[in-house]
């Protein structure tokens, strides 16, 4: 049965596995704005990457910031009557805290995201994308982004088990799974029909993706 498409939709998953790619493809799709995580602006990145232990709170505290900024702003411009796409979830921020920061770090981090998130909006769908570690890291080099290649296996490795948990008892809004392994959502315009045709039939809940044979 078909529905209204959602407004507001989250694309979620680890790094390198294409939630920007497919944030922005929908966005042009459905004629919605895009909020995107800017994460070349962040000054710590690199430095985290390298050095993951020493930087974690300042590049924590600086995404949490900027991406309470980015809604701050659509709110502003009555948020709630634009439909957009965005490549993050606001709730997601806490996964990277608790993988990242030690208990004193995360106190402070608690006090900043708790005064910085009130009345952060909720995506009407979240799609979470999948993929096992090796996929990301093929994904992760093919792009070349300079940062990057300092990530390692094992970081990758924690980050995807941490996506798995959350979003295995997220359920504050529609979720849709989707394991983007052998699909290709940007690429792929079979794929990509399917997703849509998705989006638009899928009922409240958690659901998983998978395209039909054929179009593999």
């Amino acid at each position: 049965m078909s529905r209204e498409k959602p407004r507001f939709i989250a694309v979620e998953g680890p790094i390198g596995v294409g939630k920007t790619s497919l944030a922005k493809r929908l966005a042009e799709t459905f004629n919605y704005q895009s909020l995107l995580e800017r994460g070349e602006e962040n000054p710590f990145i690199n430095r985290f990457y390298r050095d993951p232990r020493r930087y974690a709170l300042h590049t924590q505290l600086y995404f949490l910031l900027q991406r309470s900024q980015q809604l701050s702003e659509h709110r502003r411009g009555d948020m709630f009557e634009q439909s957009l796409v965005a490549d993050y979830l606001m709730d997601k921020d806490n996964l990277f805290a608790k993988l990242n920061l030690d208990s004193d770090e995360m106190d402070i981090y608690q006090k900043v995201y708790q005064h910085m998130t009130i009345n952060s909006p909720v995506p009407d769908m979240v799609i979470y994308l999948q993929a096992p570690t090796g996929i990301l890291l093929d994904r992760i080099k093919k792009r070349g982004v300079a940062s990057e290649r300092y990530i390692e296996r094992e970081y990758l490795d924690k980050l995807n088990q941490a996506y798995t948990e959350f979003f295995h008892y997220y359920d504050k809004t529609k979720l849709m799974i989707v394991n983007s392994a052998d699909i290709d959502l940007v690429g792929n315009d079979g794929h990509y029909r399917q997703l849509l045709d998705f989006i638009a039939s899928t009922p409240s809940g958690t659901h998983y993706f998978n395209p039909g044979p054929s179009l593999l």
